[in-house]
């Protein structure tokens, strides 16, 4: 058990209550949407709260669903041994390649580089 991300989850009552309703008849994989329904709390908070216990490594995604343009997400309880997220860095130290949806603004270098005079 790593007492820290146990800690670290415990400093908001919501997310033990996330972490509760995860842990119900043995393990249950639900999203942010339905975990709201359940906890009568609203899904910006829970939304956040579950995505701070899968950056902890706390919970773990387990499925993507697209729904109208959207995508849902699917948690359950991470098994014990799994190591929390690195925050985009790889082993090496190398960051992965951010995911886009190609909605994103364009990006202009015109003006960004300095002159090292």
């Amino acid at each position: 058990m790593n007492w820290q991300l146990l800690a670290r989850a415990n400093t908001h009552p919501l997310r033990i209550s996330i972490l509760e309703v995860l842990a119900i008849d043995g393990g249950r994989t639900l999203s942010p949407s339905d975990l709201s329904y359940e906890l009568r709390t609203p899904l910006s908070n829970v939304n956040y709260h579950v995505t701070e216990l899968h950056r902890t490594g706390l919970v773990e995604l387990v499925r993507e669903r697209p729904v109208r343009g959207a995508t849902e997400h699917f948690y359950r309880e991470t098994k014990k041994g799994v190591k929390p997220r690195t925050n985009g860095r790889l082993r090496n130290g190398h960051r992965r390649k951010k995911r886009t949806t190609g909605l994103e603004p364009a990006t202009s270098s015109l003006g960004s580089s300095r002159s090292t005079n």
